[in-house]
């Protein structure tokens, strides 16, 4: 996976290429998908969520920048997404890691500010209750759902709001929960 899928397309940082060589993939997916977990492919998972692509989650990590003393929160598509995969490679990084699922993030602002906000997965809109626990100039990664086509997007947050800017289409998960509310149309 490493050699194969992340190197080759773009995936640099020593620290998610190692976390992504050593924490076995395997641990977070039914075991009728163990011969198939380190494709580039989103696994279904017990709890009815999906775990995001490999290529997705290190271009993400990749994208956040994040540094060893940075507080970061994950939010995940569930309670058991938030302590996930993706928490065991963010806690190679950093011990400031909070992990939240879509229906509690409000409660992670506890430990606010935060240097990283990490959405694993694809939203429509932020709320801005969640950029106001983001330190000023924190970094922001996740998808941007925008109909079929999903993309992996970064942005900084300034003064409560982000502008993110995508950098890739990728397949990642959509978040319901982060999702636009339907609209008045004839």
């Amino acid at each position: 996976m490493v050699d194969s899928q992340l190197r080759t397309n773009g995936v640099t940082q020593a620290w998610v290429l190692a976390a992504m060589g050593s924490v076995p993939r395997e641990d977070y997916v039914p075991v009728s998908h163990h011969n198939v977990c380190y494709t580039d492919r989103a696994i279904p998972l017990d709890d009815g969520t999906v775990l995001n692509p490999p290529l997705a989650t290190a271009l993400l990590l990749q994208a956040a920048d994040i540094q060893a003393t940075d507080k970061v929160l994950l939010i995940g598509a569930s309670e058991a997404g938030a302590q996930g995969y993706v928490a065991a490679l963010l806690r190679a990084r950093v011990a400031g890691l909070t992990s939240a699922s879509t229906a509690n993030w409000a409660d992670a602002g506890h430990a606010a500010p935060y240097d990283v906000i990490f959405i694993d997965g694809a939203a429509h809109l932020v709320p801005d209750a969640l950029l106001a626990l983001a330190e000023e100039g924190a970094r922001l990664v996740t998808g941007i759902a925008d109909g079929p086509v999903t993309r992996l997007a970064k942005g900084y947050i300034h003064q409560g709001q982000v502008a993110l800017k995508a950098f890739i289409d990728s397949e990642i998960a959509p978040l319901a929960a982060f999702a636009r509310k339907p609209e008045f149309t004839f």
